[in-house]
């Protein structure tokens, strides 16, 4: 799956990226820790959904969605710090 950055560039969706993001936000965000197995799950999940809704991806797309996912997830403080770092 192909993302469109907001410089126009277009670059291949990186599995590896978003879970290193979310084990970041979650590791600075005290009471929500999230395990590898976890974040690993939320990044498939946010690929099956965008490739399932959406034919243009952008990276605000995948923002969006990985905030979503994670207060879902009842882990709304690691979701803020997600969005800090993905900015």
């Amino acid at each position: 799956m192909n993302i469109t950055k907001k410089n126009g560039r277009v670059i291949l969706y990186d599995t590896e990226k978003i879970v290193k993001s979310i084990l970041k936000a979650g590791a600075d965000t005290p009471g929500e820790e999230v395990s590898r197995h976890l974040a690993s799950y939320i990044a498939d999940e946010v690929f099956a959904n965008l490739t399932e809704n959406s034919t243009i991806i952008t990276t605000q797309d995948v923002r969006e969605c990985v905030y979503a996912k994670l207060c879902q997830m009842g882990l709304p403080e690691t979701a803020k710090k997600y969005i800090e770092y993905a900015k």
